[in-house]
């Protein structure tokens, strides 16, 4: 008897374990979930590489990265473009038991019109538009447990309809051919939960549009959230469902849950059950987040009632080698870095994502802009009806999309504008990006303060979906700090923006093995195409950051207390860590011994958009320190910024660089055309006729080290040279003429063989705008390895990128690189660096050191190559003629659309303001003071 009941148990317990299995959705991939996990199928392709030759092919994948067809980019002439058609072949098997089944055929995504046949019959009509998620009912096309059902797919790169073209290829990026996104089969009861359409408000109000197949008899539909650790919340709720219903809504109340938001992007789960009779047919889950989204028209865009700043970019789904291919590791490693710039924000540019990004910007908090494809032309409304519900349908469950874009830079087709309300249960807006509509100025590119009565000074909410467009090393970080501080984040009309672009679009070519930018215009990321870290990058987190620190310099008088602002949404600053580090930083040759001093501060209590204070408890010597370094960290252990501050001015390092006594002797002697002067073991010759250096020579041989200084811009005429001796030292003080730019600079040698050089000049009186103004010299560029130095760094800056350099000491090799052109090297050795006390020049003859004593001398490293575009006079700023200069001025850089001055104060050209004929140059003019050191062994 008990063994007979073991028995009744265990046909119970499979009896329901069954049921409870059978209730999924079951899914079956027949391709690869993503670039990095594919499945090989028969391919051909008819046109191009590799021509009409049956072979395989990883599925998902672009056929242009497996040596097939042709590369074009969207801007291609048309009879440049690629037109050919692929052809797929993949037999598979089902389960047997799936012939009670509701089965369909998934497509993900697919470059463009595609047709599938199941066994040899059409399993529906041409899919048109590669972006979005199409499927077919093939239930009656299968073989149940037969190991040959042959699925037969024929994908066209160039579409039979022109509008597709238009909106897909007609565009500003590479166009790559096949099925690029997974392929999978999914199986369904025969009555079951099509989809599921969620809004759930911030007040907890919970409601539900669910979607049902086949439903022949009378049932209901219940509903129960849990939290992502399995926790129910609430009770279930339940609604009634009628015979033939297609869809019902539901609803209820929920209290004291959590939002979501970008800072802490709260989820929960729902789990919709189908049932009849109370026996579950058929259940469906679904992550979702309680949010409200609202735009106040003539105010600002609102989530969950707070008035929000977006600092977005725009971001295509492209790798290297992968082209449009992508997997959910990359998503994450893309949020990530999205957020690791204190980014909050990303559009979807320019058409919807893979399914896991839009679940990773879910679970890691980002607000999206969701689009519809379309640049500059848009779909035909047949078309474009489909891709919209498309579209829609896939993705309206995800609290991180805010708004919709149909299409792009006037690929806006209005007839379908109603449509995405149609279909989204949150009646989320619809924007036109480029354009004033729906309540938001979404132009882009606009210039800094542009308008009279209209965008920065109208009366609509501020919304560029595109701003600063990147190309090589200028747009993107460069403006940034002029658009955001001292426009935007003080308007209460501006909502923030999207910096274009993410990351360089560079292809790996399979036919050259290059990295293809096409000739550079692809190259507009603040990422490599690798995400190598380029100097914007760096500049956009230090600006982007959510605490602002209002104190740029420490000085003396300094007590422990720095002034921030708390810039975040929804996080006060006592949910931030904060560390911090006092550090002594060598001299060259100098080893080194003290040890930093490292502590935490006490995370202040400064609500969302208030200022407050941040006390360090600092140690009593903490003036013999050279740099103090903070680390803010947020909640879930992300670096949000590090900052830093010298404690020491160049002139006191230069006492530590010094020789504190100088033995021997400085001799001089002289030509008609040069003076000799020889000290340290060191032989300098000056010229009579212009007091520049001539050369420089030690035991070792010549450090063609020379011509300067010769001043970077304006007159120069020379009047004389004479001599002077102090003490044990000797001073060669050139003079020039009353209408000379260059006032006076006078070379000073000590017995030690250190050389100091000061300079006095003087700007040309009233308005005069310069690029640049410092002075520079000659050096063989061939001879460079590297430089190491003591400053700002490890990347160069422009006038209107300062940020996102740190204080310290940096090496760098030598490079030729042109930002986001092959090859590639980061971070760039040649331009302008800030904040220089010393620099190394590391040559493959003799090293040489240089130092100054004055307080923001620019180091400029020779000059930058520049690709020859179209926009090559925006993006490349001008250089003095010589090598390596000191310079006081530097020039800003622009972007692919607008001249630096166009993107804000810092934008303009150099000014030194005087009035009048005033002779005192000494109080009035500029000077620089530099030291040389050419001693052997350096």
């Amino acid at each position: 008897m008990r063994s007979f009941f073991k028995l009744v148990i265990f046909f119970i317990y499979v009896f329901f374990l069954s049921e409870a299995f059978a209730q999924e959705t079951e899914i079956q991939y027949l391709s690869g979930t993503g670039s990095d996990q594919t499945v090989d199928w028969k391919f051909m392709v008819d046109d191009g590489r590799k021509a009409n030759e049956w072979t395989t092919i990883p599925v998902p994948s672009n056929w242009e990265q497996f040596g097939f067809g042709t590369y074009n980019y969207g801007h291609a002439e048309d009879e440049e473009r690629g037109k050919e058609t692929g052809y797929y072949k993949y037999e598979f098997s089902i389960p047997s038991d799936w012939n009670k089944k509701q089965i369909e055929i998934v497509f993900e995504g697919s470059m463009t019109d595609t047709e599938v046949k199941i066994n040899g019959k059409l399993a529906g009509p041409v899919h048109q538009g590669a972006f979005y998620r199409f499927k077919y009912n093939i239930s009656d096309l299968l073989n149940f447990g037969s190991e040959h059902n042959l699925l037969e797919v024929s994908v066209k790169k160039h579409s039979t309809n022109e509008s597709v073209n238009q909106a897909e290829r007609h565009a500003d990026y590479w166009i790559f051919g096949g099925i690029f996104r997974p392929v999978y089969l999914q199986a369904k009861p025969f009555q079951n939960i099509e989809r599921v359409a969620i809004n759930a408000r911030a007040n907890g109000q919970f409601e539900a549009e669910i979607f049902c197949n086949n439903i022949h008899r009378n049932g209901s539909l219940d509903a129960q959230i849990f939290s992502l650790k399995g926790d129910p919340v609430g009770e279930t709720f339940t609604i009634d469902l009628n015979k033939g219903s297609n869809s019902v809504i539901i609803q209820s109340n929920f209290e004291n849950i959590q939002t979501w938001n970008p800072e802490d992007p709260y989820l929960y789960e729902v789990e919709f059950r189908l049932k009849n009779n109370s026996k579950t047919i058929h259940k469906l889950t679904q992550n979702f987040g309680f949010r409200t989204i609202e735009l106040q028209e003539r105010d600002g865009i609102y989530v969950n009632g707070t008035k929000i700043k977006f600092k977005g970019v725009n971001r295509h789904t492209f790798w290297p080698t992968t082209g449009r291919s992508s997997s959910k590791t990359r998503s994450i490693k893309d949020v990530e870095l999205i957020k690791s710039m204190n980014m909050n924000a990303v559009r979807m540019s320019h058409y919807p994502p893979d399914q896991h990004f839009l679940e990773v910007a879910d679970s890691l908090g980002l607000f999206v802009l969701d689009e519809l494809a379309g640049w500059h032309a848009s779909y035909d409304t047949e078309v474009g009806s489909k891709l919209v519900k498309e579209m829609v349908i896939r993705d309206v469950n995800h609290p991180s999309i805010v708004f919709w874009d149909n299409g792009n830079e006037g690929g806006h087709n209005t007839d379908l504008d109603s449509l995405f309300q149609k279909y989204d249960i949150q009646n989320r807006r619809t924007i036109h990006p480029w354009q004033t509509f729906n309540g938001l100025s979404n132009e882009h590119y606009r210039p800094y303060n542009y308008g009279v009565g209209t965008y920065w000074n109208g009366r609509n909410v501020v919304f560029p979906t595109e701003f600063l467009h990147g190309m090589y090393d200028g747009g993107a970080g460069a403006g940034l700090n002029d658009f955001w501080n001292k426009m935007i984040w003080n308007n209460p009309l501006a909502a923030g923006g999207f910096i274009w672009v993410f990351a360089d679009e560079g292809v790996k070519r399979t036919d050259t093995g290059e990295i293809d930018t096409y000739n550079g215009a692809a190259a507009d990321g603040i990422l490599g195409p690798f995400h190598e870290k380029e100097a914007s990058y760096y500049a956009i987190k230090e600006i982007w950051s959510p605490i602002h620190f209002q104190d740029k310099s420490i000085s003396q008088y300094f007590d422990g207390k720095f002034k921030i602002e708390n810039r975040y949404f929804y996080t006060n600053l006592k949910e931030i860590n904060f560390s911090w580090k006092l550090e002594s930083l060598p001299v060259p040759n100098e080893d080194l011994k003290t040890k930093p001093f490292t502590d935490k501060a006490n995370s202040p209590d400064i609500a969302p958009g208030a200022s407050g204070y941040l006390n360090l408890s600092l140690p009593g010597n903490w003036k013999n320190y050279d740099v103090m370094y903070i680390t803010a960290t947020d909640n879930f252990g992300r670096e949000i910024y590090s900052w830093n501050w010298p404690l020491k001015f160049p002139k006191e390092v230069i006492n530590k660089l010094l020789p504190e006594k100088s033995e021997g002797s400085v001799r001089m002697s002289e030509n008609d055309t040069q003076i000799t002067v020889k000290a340290g073991g060191i032989e300098f010759k000056i010229g009579k006729n212009d007091g520049l250096l001539k050369k420089v020579a030690n035991q070792n041989g010549i450090i063609p080290f020379n011509n300067g200084p010769h001043l970077s811009a304006g007159k120069v005429e020379f009047k004389s040279l004479k001599t002077q001796k102090s003490g044990d030292t000797l001073s060669l003080i050139s003079s020039f003429e009353e209408e000379s730019r260059m006032k006076e600079f006078t070379w000073t040698f000590y017995p030690s063989g250190w050389l100091k050089l000061e300079i006095y000049y003087k700007p040309e009186e009233y308005d005069v705008d310069f690029d640049y103004m410092g002075v520079d010299f000659s050096y063989p560029e061939n001879l460079v390895e590297g430089v190491t130095w003591l400053g700002d760094g490890p990347y160069r800056v422009w006038k209107n990128r300062m940020q996102g350099v740190e204080y310290g000491i940096h090496r760098k090799d030598y490079n030729n690189t042109v930002t986001g052109v092959s090859p590639m090297v980061y971070p760039e050795f040649k331009g302008y660096h800030s904040n220089l006390y010393w620099a190394k020049i590391e040559s493959k003859q003799q090293s040489f050191l240089v130092a100054t004593a004055t307080d923001d001398v620019f180091l400029r490293l020779y000059t930058p190559e520049y690709p020859q575009k179209e926009f090559e006079a925006r993006t490349s700023p001008p250089f003095p003629e010589r090598d390596i200069s000191f310079m006081q001025a530097i020039p800003a850089i622009g972007s692919k659309t607008n001249q630096p001055e166009r993107l804000g104060p810092d934008g303009q050209k150099n000014i030194f303001f005087d009035y009048g004929t005033f002779d005192d140059w000494r109080i009035r003019g500029k000077k620089m003071t530099l030291f040389f050191d050419f001693s052997a062994g350096q």
